[in-house]
């Protein structure tokens, strides 16, 4: 359908909705299954709750968007730009995010398994306390993402531009290229300590 409400606590399935804008809407603990969303976008819009199955996701624009304890499973968002968005406490499951703009999205105390950021661009992502397993991150440029704390096993950050702030400890179980850790040389060495003077 093109258009339409969104109302709480509703099922939504095999739905259509495109070219739409949603605003300023409190539509929490709604189930959108097999549904796509097509050139909508969503402006400080409270989502929290909701969850998102078998989902597509094209040229959506979510600002200021409440997405905090929702979850995602089988989902692909496309040329999507997020920012500003609240998605902590999270549960992504097999989602890719391709060729999309993610500006200070916090993902905090979330659980990501099996997501894929492709061709992405990701300003201050907030990673903290969150778990992530076999995350990874091919042709993305990161600035100013955040990892305190965070657990992480099997992520692959091989392929990206690294710009990372906060506890670099936290990149344990991360896998990442001779390149990178040469960028990276010198705050690994700040965080161990290590002293360098020619």
């Amino acid at each position: 359908m093109a258009g339409g409400v969104l109302r709480p606590d509703e099922q939504y399935e095999g739905e259509r909705f495109a070219d739409v804008v949603f605003d300023e809407g409190a539509v929490g603990n709604c189930l959108f299954l097999d549904c796509s969303f097509v050139n909508v976008s969503f402006g400080d819009c409270a989502l929290r709750k909701c969850r998102f199955t078998d989902v597509t996701m094209r040229e959506v624009r979510l600002v200021g968007t409440d997405l905090a304890e929702t979850g995602w499973q089988d989902v692909t968002l496309t040329g999507c730009a997020l920012a500003g968005v609240q998605a902590f406490s999270g549960a992504w499951r097999r989602v890719v995010f391709q060729e999309s703009k993610l500006d200070s999205v916090n993902f905090r105390d979330g659980v990501l398994t099996d997501v894929t950021f492709e061709n992405c661009l990701l300003r201050d992502p907030d990673f903290g306390s969150a778990k992530l397993t076999r995350v990874n991150f091919p042709g993305c440029t990161l600035t100013g993402a955040d990892f305190t704390k965070a657990t992480c096993t099997d992520v692959d950050l091989r392929g990206a531009s690294l710009g990372i702030t906060g506890d670099l400890g936290s990149l344990g179980g991360t896998t990442i290229d001779s390149v990178q850790l040469v960028a990276l040389a010198p705050q690994l060495a700040h965080h161990l300590g290590i002293e360098v003077a020619d």
